[in-house]
């Protein structure tokens, strides 16, 4: 079986101006590498239209409306001091959240073993009534509903691997006892949520902080607690938050992970996978923004998903 890659260039029109951490150029950076590999266990689809009734099941519909009628039709609009629309970001959005439901449905039926979306802007920390954090919609919670909704599926699991706590996610999430969340990620650091203690009301809530500094092995063990987590939720399907920011080299953080690191992290997720959920399993990009450092770790992330 085969891995997909979710992408389209619409990304490219997300404009968030000058010297903006979250910048086309990372997306674009993993792109044309994957495509260098000219591997034939890659398979290339772009995201599909989807019914925008999964994008209200996880965020307020005055929410969805405000951020409609702010999309520019020149210039940008601020969200928030962080998080900025230009007239491509409606499109580029939209086409974030498609690209997890496509992989969704990639995945569920058997066109590939599982996928990686490389998308933009990110999703992880824009809550149900609030963006945040350079996020519009967050698509991996969007993706989860889709599995709890259009495939009947009662355990999804989302493992958050981004430097930065997924508060959005989190809140999304905190009292369904459907979906499982799990972070690690430093702390105490932006955006200041995901302390041990917020647990969830089902308690589906794992938040495993790190501090600033953390190595390679401490990193790594701290997994231990998250697979033992995920075999008592035992999830019909893994979605992934994807972020390659607590790399050494990433200007907005302070974790020392090498590039490679990432291989192991995935192919530690993977072989439980095997054992909980077939394999079911999409990954979706969050942060990273050193851009050299992000290419190298999403290129090892996705080498350890095709093998």
């Amino acid at each position: 079986m085969k891995t997909g890659i979710i992408t389209t260039d619409t990304y490219l029109n997300h404009d968030t101006g000058q010297d903006h951490p979250e910048r086309a150029e990372r997306v674009t950076v993993v792109i044309e590498h994957l495509k260098k590999l000219k591997s034939k266990n890659l398979v290339w689809k772009k995201p599909t239209k989807f019914d925008l009734k999964y994008l209200q099941l996880a965020h307020d519909n005055n929410y969805l409306k405000s951020v409609n009628d702010s999309f520019p039709r020149e210039g940008v609009h601020f969200l928030n001091g962080d998080t900025i629309l230009s007239p491509g970001s409606k499109e580029a959005t939209i086409d974030a959240v498609g690209s997890i439901i496509t992989a969704i449905d990639g995945v569920m039926k058997k066109n590939f073993r599982n996928a990686f979306c490389a998308v933009r802007p990110p999703g992880h920390h824009a809550e149900k009534k609030k963006a945040m954090g350079f996020c519009v919609y967050n698509n991996v919670a969007v993706g989860a509903y889709y599995l709890l909704e259009k495939y009947c599926l009662s355990k999804v699991a989302i493992i958050d691997f981004d430097v930065h706590h997924g508060n959005g996610t989190q809140n999304i999430f905190y009292n369904n006892e459907n979906v499982l969340y799990i972070s690690t990620h430093q702390y105490p650091y932006y955006p200041g949520s995901g302390a041990a203690n917020e647990k969830g009301i089902k308690d589906n809530v794992l938040n495993i902080p790190l501090a600033a500094g953390t190595r390679t092995h401490e990193f790594l063990n701290a997994y231990d607690r998250v697979f033992k987590k995920l075999k008592n939720f035992n999830p019909e399907f893994i979605l992934l938050s994807a972020g390659f920011d607590a790399h050494k080299d990433d200007p907005l953080a302070q974790i020392n992970l090498e590039s490679n690191d990432y291989y192991t992290l995935t192919k530690r997720i993977m072989t439980l996978s095997k054992e909980l959920c077939e394999e079911k399993l999409v990954s979706i990009l969050e942060g990273g923004y050193n851009l050299k450092a992000l290419q190298e770790s999403v290129n090892y992330h996705v080498k350890s998903l095709m093998e």
